[in-house]
């Protein structure tokens, strides 16, 4: 296979920002006087920002509009997106080794678009990006194949010429479904799910240190 095109997720495949994803919720809800269930990263993990805001109104009568409670969760991780939150190692040779082959790349994400935009600015990555698609933007969550159909019309390449890159297992069925190539990439917030992760994605990365292996280009 000659690579053309590859898709990106954000949180745990190219920043090493899930640590900070899983403490967010329950602070969120602690600073709103309530005792955080003990499986409430399972919840909101298939979740984009929006459909989270609406889970902590209808569960616990937050106040305050979905999307008022959204922008008091950005408030939350604003700064470490903006400021600390690093890349995974051996993202940035990666890049540069598919922007010099002419792979035409973009990321799709759950998070919000202008903290995408700042944290991959900040690091110096934005330019291989031909854009950034959100959840929010595409109106799809994650676990709909349409997500990634849509993140494949925009970057105008062959389906099987294209390749998502995801930690997440829930994502990579849904790109699978979607009819595409996934790379798993390992990310310590899917650790119980490798097993699974191996049998379903095309390929596996334990880090892009590694990518060598892949034998795609």
């Amino acid at each position: 296979m000659k690579l053309k095109g590859a898709i990106f997720d954000l949180d745990g495949t190219l920043l090493d920002s899930m640590p900070f994803w899983d403490r967010v919720g329950a602070e969120y809800l602690r600073q709103k006087g309530h005792n955080p269930p003990d499986n409430i990263n399972e919840i909101l993990k298939v979740m984009d920002l929006s459909q989270s805001a609406l889970y902590f109104k209808q569960e616990y009568s937050i106040s305050g509009s979905p999307d008022e409670i959204v922008k008091e969760i950005l408030e939350l991780i604003e700064y470490q997106y903006r400021f600390t939150i690093p890349l995974k190692a051996g993202v940035i040779h990666f890049l540069d080794n598919l922007y010099n082959n002419g792979i035409r790349m973009c990321v799709a994400t759950a998070s919000d678009y202008d903290l995408t935009k700042a944290a991959l600015e900040r690091l110096n990555v934005a330019k291989y990006f031909k854009f950034i698609l959100t959840c929010s933007q595409a109106e799809l969550g994650k676990d709909n194949p349409g997500f990634f159909i849509k993140a494949l019309e925009l970057l105008q390449t062959p389906k099987y010429e294209t390749i998502v890159f995801e930690d997440a297992l829930y994502a990579i069925k849904s790109a699978k479904a979607a009819g595409l190539l996934v790379t798993a990439v390992y990310d310590e917030s899917s650790h119980e799910d490798q097993e699974k992760i191996k049998s379903t994605a095309d390929f596996y990365l334990d880090s892009f240190n590694v990518w060598k292996r892949m034998m795609i280009l």
